[in-house]
Order: C-alpha cells, then sequence, then structure tokens
C-alpha cells in the first residue's frame, strides 16, 4: 500500500514500514499542486524589496541584512556549508532514513516554499537506499535540528557524504559517477531544509517502535520468573485493577492474566502459606503500566509532530511568511525525557526479579544451581544487569532541563532535544540485555519446577529461550549464552501476544 507524502498521517508504523522498503511513499497531485503554489509565493517575495526573514535576509542573529536577489542562491548554499557542523560517530542509516522520510512528509504540505524537484530528488534517494551520513552531536533541539540536517542535505550540493549499503562515499564522487546532477539552492531552501525536528523525531520514532517490542516482552520476561519463583496469580485479577484503572495498568493486569492461564505450576501451590510475594512480582501492572502510559504519551505527541510543519518561516501567502518557532523541540523533549524514565524503569525492577530468583527461596537452590560452592552459577550475571540499571538511572538525566543560549542570544532558549532523543535510544539498547538475562534466569529457575508445565505461552517462550541457551548444570562461559540471548531479544524472536 502506498503512502501519499503531505496527505495521509504519517504514523510510526507508517514510517518505520517505509523506512524498511515495506511501503512507498508517493506524491498526489494535490500535494503537488500545494508544493508548486506555495513555491510561487515564495518567488514573489524573493522578487520584492520587502525583507522576509530568510527569504532575503541573513539568519539568526543577521535577520535585519537584506540580501539582494542575485545573492539569493547562495546565501541558502551558504547556510547548508556553515551550519553542517556535527561532531561524533555517524547516526544508523536507518535514523537518517526516517529523518529523510520525516522531512519530506512535512515539506509536502505546502507551507514551507521548496521546489517540487527538490522534493522529489530527496524520495528517489529513500526509495533507492541512497542515504545521506549524518554525525551524531551537534543539535541544541531548537532553530530545529540544524546541524545534523545540514549534513543530511549536503549531498544536494555535492558536499557530505552517503551510505551505499554498508559503506560511506563521498557524495561529490558518487554522484558524478552516477549521472546525478548536483542542485543549486534557490530562495528560503536551505532554510526550509535545515529548520525543524527531525533529528529528534526520528530517533523518538525509532525508540517508540523498539519500546513498544520491549514492553511487551517485559511482561513476558515477569509473567516466567513469577512461574520461576511460584508467585501468586491473584495480584493481577481484573476486579483489583478496576477500582485503580489506569489504562497501562489494566493492559499488563490483562495479558499477565492471559499468560498465567492454564498453567499447573500455578495450581500446584495455590493453597500453599505464602502471603504476598515480593514488589517486582506483585506490582508488575502497577510498574509497567506507567512505563506504557509514558509510552503512549510519547506516541501521541511523535504522531502530531510527524504530522506538522517545523521549519521557519511559514509561508501563510503570496505576501505573508510567519516567523515563528515551530522548530522549538521542547514538546518532544520532555516527553522523551519522561519516556527515558519509563524504559529505565523496566530495567530496574526487571533486575529486582533477576535477583529474587538467585536467593533460594521457596524450592529454587542459591544462585540456580544445585552445585554451589564449587559452582557460582548464576551468581555474576545480575551483577551484569545491575551495571546496567545504573548506567540507565545515569542517563535518566534530563536534557530538556538545560539551555545554553545560542546565535549572540537570539535563540536564548533551546532544548536540547536532540540529546533527549539519543539518551532515549541508549537506555533502550541497555534494556534489551537486561531483559535477555532476566529471561535466561526466568528459565533456568522454571526447569526447577518441572515435570509441572506452565500454559502454552510460556512454553513456548521458554523453549525459545532452550534453544539457544541450555539449562546450567555447571560452571561454563556464560558470555556467549548472555549474547545468543541478547541476539534473541534484538530479533523480537520471542512471542509477546
Amino acid at each position: 500500500m502506498e503512502f501519499k507524502y503531505g496527505i495521509d498521517s504519517l504514523t510510526v508504523s507508517a514510517a518505520m514500514d517505509i523506512a524498511a522498503g515495506k511501503r512507498r511513499g508517493k506524491l498526489t497531485g494535490t500535494a503537488i499542486e500545494r508544493i508548486q503554489e506555495c513555491r510561487q509565493k515564495v518567488e514573489s517575495m524573493a522578487a520584492s524589496d520587502k525583507a522576509v526573514y530568510g527569504v532575503n535576509t541573513g539568519f539568526g542573529p543577521l535577520c535585519d541584512t537584506q540580501i539582494s536577489p542575485e545573492e539569493t542562491s547562495k546565501l541558502q548554499e551558504n547556510l547548508l556549508l556553515s551550519h553542517a557542523v556535527g561532531v561524533g560517530k555517524p547516526i544508523d542509516s536507518k535514523l537518517s532514513k526516517l529523518m529523510l522520510i520525516c522531512k519530506v512528509h512535512a515539506l509536502s504540505m505546502g507551507f514551507s516554499g521548496i521546489r517540487l524537484e527538490v522534493i522529489e530528488r530527496l524520495i528517489y534517494l529513500i526509495d533507492h537506499d541512497i542515504i545521506p551520513v549524518v554525525p551524531e552531536q551537534g543539535s541544541v533541539g531548537a532553530s530545529g535540528d540544524l546541524a545534523p540536517l545540514s549534513h543530511l542535505f549536503l549531498p544536494l550540493l555535492g558536499e557530505g557524504s552517503y551510505w551505499i549499503d554498508e559503506t560511506i562515499v563521498p557524495a561529490g564522487a558518487w554522484m558524478r559517477s552516477n549521472n546525478m546532477p548536483i542542485f543549486s539552492l534557490q530562495a528560503k531552501e536551505g532554510l526550509a531544509l535545515i529548520n525543524g525536528t527531525q533529528f529528534i523525531l526520528a530517533h523518538t520514532i525509532l525508540g517508540l517502535d523498539k519500546m513498544r517490542y520491549l514492553l511487551d516482552l517485559a511482561d513476558v520476561a515477569g509473567a516466567m520468573s513469577l512461574e520461576g519463583f511460584q508467585g501468586s496469580a491473584s495480584p493481577f485479577m481484573e476486579a483489583l485493577h478496576r477500582i485503580r484503572p489506569f489504562p497501562g495498568t489494566l493492559k499488563v493486569a490483562e495479558r499477565i492474566r492471559a499468560f498465567l492461564k492454564g498453567s499447573e505450576n500455578l495450581q500446584a501451590h495455590k493453597h500453599c502459606e505464602r502471603v504476598q510475594d515480593p514488589y517486582s512480582i506483585r506490582c508488575m501492572p502497577q510498574v509497567h503500566g506507567a512505563s506504557r502510559n509514558a509510552w503512549k504519551h510519547l506516541e501521541e505527541l511523535a504522531e502530531i509532530e510527524m504530522n506538522s510543519v517545523t521549519d521557519n518561516p511559514i509561508v501563510i501567502s503570496a505576501t505573508e511568511a510567519i516567523s515563528g518557532g515551530n522548530f522549538h523541540g521542547q514538546p518532544l523533549a520532555m516527553a522523551l525525557d519522561y519516556a527515558s524514565i519509563a524504559a529505565a524503569e523496566l530495567g530496574n525492577i526487571s533486575d529486582r526479579r533477576s535477583y529474587l530468583l538467585l536467593e533460594g527461596k521457596y524450592g529454587l537452590p542459591r544462585l540456580l544451581t544445585e552445585r554451589g560452592g564449587l559452582n557460582s552459577g548464576f551468581m555474576i550475571p545480575q551483577y551484569t544487569t545491575a551495571a546496567l540499571v545504573t548506567e540507565n538511572k545515569s542517563l535518566c538525566f534530563p536534557p530538556s532541563a538545560d539551555s545554553v543560549p545560542t546565535s549572540l542570544g537570539q535563540e536564548d532558549h533551546v532544548s536540547m532535544g536532540s540529546i533527549s532523543g539519543r539518551k532515549f535510544n541508549q537506555i533502550l539498547a541497555n534494556l534489551d540485555k537486561i531483559l535477555a538475562i532476566e529471561l535466561m534466569y526466568a528459565a533456568q529457575a522454571m526447569d526447577f519446577r518441572r515435570p509441572l508445565r506452565f500454559s502454552a505461552m510460556i512454553e513456548e517462550n521458554f523453549s525459545i529461550v532452550r534453544s539457544k541457551v541450555d539449562k546450567l548444570e555447571d560452571d561454563r562461559l556464560l558470555k556467549d549464552d548472555i549474547q545468543a540471548m541478547i541476539t534473541l531479544v534484538r530479533k523480537r524472536a520471542f512471542r509477546v501476544e
């Protein structure tokens, strides 16, 4: 199914599908008409003596310096060249591609004044996986993501680099060898390209897609740990959660009830003398649910941003371009910081469940090994989760709470949302490792409950673990087992529904 740029509503799943080549984006007649009408307005402004920011004036603190019509093209090209000051290693090419997709969609709404042929070139790059190289550092997240977006569009001028498959090649040389013409940017085009929140937005989209799976996987890992611990199912009863009906809490309780349904293991200890389980088992709906609520809030805001125009100025009529602040990243920055805490907390409670399974209670051997002493069993992988949890806590400082003035004070409050987006994804990259280790622990604990059986879904996930990691009988090199588990998580091999 085709996606219509500038017309359809872009979603996280649609953006990810276009980036993966599962869907193709196109311009419709309506979008083309809007683009061309807006371009005519910009050309009218550029020919006028009236000062219009970014069309015939300098940028930032130089907004009071008017530029002659003859210098218009040079002004726009200088903008990209002077603002491409990013540093650090390149972001993943998938992130660069998401940036292109989001930018094309925003430009195609017809408020930015860019020529149709420029947008068509960007769509060609997306469709043929010719992806510009973008450094990870240098954006303050207001006036848009200026540095990363400048790098994203340098190849239009024959500058910068492309990802061709997994190799970085100079854009100019590649374009010449493939007969791809270099652009000469016209009035407002450079500003339309580099003003916007697409660096923040791409990190948000990628993080939302990953966190959706990890939220589901955390419920699965928690249910498997509960089975290994022989915990109680009563804290997940619907009646309990209906009297405190947070959406995320209700969802997690419902999911765990379904995961536990039909478990022989649960029935075997239904009338035991234990009164309460520790919070890491008992409070999964409340803790996982709160993280789900944060994820949902970020998704709602991201989908507003995906379908917004975030450059500046915004072309309203043939004589008016409003200089506003739609490029400011604060709406996503604050929500990203909140979602980062939510992701870190999933790892925090997962580590506590792993630790709980090591304590040697309720029929489980200490350190999940029957021959402790000579063997350390699963003592040390929990050190790894503890380290990852603390690293994630250190990444939870909210960049959106900080602001460093730039542009000689013209841009005196910035969002730092680009850092929020990067840290969000760093936390998620640690979370998948933490959950991978918990799943390994849970499977080991479940082996000590045999010959009792679990629900069909839990048995299936247990088998997935055992397809790569054998039960630990005596100490062996666990690094390979941990890496195998991380690979399963990153390939989304586990059944989560």
